[in-house]
């Protein structure tokens, strides 16, 4: 295992400021405050990249919907199939007899995976979806 050189800084915030994030940690349960930062950091550079076209990300696309809706599932799996070289693993889950859940697993090119994306959640009859992704490399 190699290990990674630290560096230390200082960060100045109102008291308020910090009792809200300490309680944060607590809650969370972090051991130090530098783990919570460094979580803080990472996640707002996974968001910036995520901004970034031409970055490679992989992440998992979640969809709700009523599979009974006229045309759902043709337009849903010609997507997919339009879709195919990001596209790693589909799963889907009945969690009723009207609504069904889909979990998309996928990697590729941030800006075409926000396609798919948006493609996706705007077919008639998705009740609601979500996409969660991060880069596959370290920014």
């Amino acid at each position: 295992m190699t290990s990674k050189k630290l560096s230390r800084f200082g960060v100045s915030m109102e008291e308020s400021l910090l009792e809200s994030f300490d309680q944060l940690i607590e809650e969370k349960g972090y051991k130090t405050r530098s783990e919570a930062v460094r979580d803080l950091v990472r996640e707002k550079l996974v968001k910036h990249q995520w901004k970034q076209d031409d970055h490679e990300v992989a992440g998992c696309l979640l969809i709700f919907y009523d599979h009974h809706q006229r045309h759902l599932m043709a337009e849903l799996t010609t997507i997919q199939h339009d879709y195919h070289d990001s596209i790693l693993a589909t799963t889907h889950f009945h969690l009723d007899h009207h609504n069904c859940l889909e979990m998309i697993v996928v990697r590729g090119n941030a800006l075409n995976i926000r396609s798919l994306r948006d493609k996706l959640l705007s077919i008639k009859g998705v009740k609601y979806g979500q996409l969660s992704v991060s880069p596959v490399s370290e920014p």
